[in-house]
């Protein structure tokens, strides 16, 4: 699972690592994101990326309310396919939600130890990601996203059971790419 993460990079640094075209999002540094906020993340359409705003915890197009996001920040890479909140969003609803760390917690005898896990170079990533558009009643929209999580890897492994799907280069790319209909492998 991926409860809190955090994107302290610059601005430039995240439109030159993902070739940003248009930010349509008011940037600022976090050190401490939460489930629930606004969070940035990269889309591509028609050949263009965008960073825009994502509300973090999925609210389906077809949900009544906005309770659900709180138990859809994170989809299992295991299965997605078969969930109806996550199977066709895989399609062409996929982001890149923007970060350079994430926490997890390990339970020690003094209580829970966070943990900030970051790529070596300490630069920026992209969480694999899926985005839904859900209207009320009176037709406002709330653009939301979750976190795909997969198996750790040996490091994280020692404090947590899970971690987010991290993308970096061609990999990113590919998941961006409108035209990629075969998504398991990029989640492995």
């Amino acid at each position: 699972m991926c409860g809190r993460y955090t994107i302290t990079v610059s601005l430039e640094e995240i439109l030159r690592t993902f070739s940003v075209d248009d930010v349509e999002y008011d940037y600022s540094k976090q050190f401490n994101i939460a489930p629930t906020q606004t969070v940035p993340a990269i889309v591509e359409w028609e050949g263009r990326r965008a960073l825009q705003g994502f509300k973090w915890g999925l609210i389906p197009f077809w949900s009544k309310d906005t309770k659900i996001a709180y138990k859809t920040i994170n989809a299992r890479a295991e299965g997605i396919d078969k969930k109806p909140a996550f199977r066709h969003l895989l399609k062409g609803s996929r982001i890149l939600i923007v970060s350079n760390g994430f926490y997890e917690w390990k339970q020690e005898n003094e209580g829970k130890q966070p943990y900030r896990f970051q790529l070596e170079s300490r630069g920026s990533f992209g969480f694999a990601g899926l985005y839904d558009i859900w209207r009320n009643e009176k037709g406002t929209e709330i653009r939301s996203s979750t976190i795909i999580t997969t198996k750790p890897n040996r490091l994280v492994e020692e404090v947590h059971d899970r971690m987010p799907v991290i993308l970096t280069g061609d990999t990113a790319c590919k998941w961006l790419d409108p035209d990629l209909s075969e998504t398991r492998h990029v989640l492995e």
